[in-house]
């Protein structure tokens, strides 16, 4: 039997990033003069750019279940 000491890695959910609020103005700036359909594309170019940065399935899979509508959450 083998066994492996390799650790699955986890999503960080603690803060680690500096000027969040300088972050989150910048956001919000890309979709001040779009309509509905501009703001979509946006989104989804940012979440492939950044889950390209990511590259790991698993990590990716927890942000998923993370994000994933559920009965605490499902009218954010």
């Amino acid at each position: 039997m083998t066994t492996s000491n390799s650790v699955k890695p986890q999503l960080n959910l603690t803060p680690n990033f500096e000027d969040t609020d300088g972050f989150y103005n910048r956001l919000i700036d890309l979709h001040r003069h779009g309509d509905e359909q501009l703001s979509q594309k946006i989104n989804a170019r940012l979440i492939l750019t950044l889950a390209n940065h990511i590259g790991d399935n698993d990590i990716l899979q927890q942000a998923l279940n993370i994000a994933a509508p559920t009965e605490e959450n499902n009218n954010a």
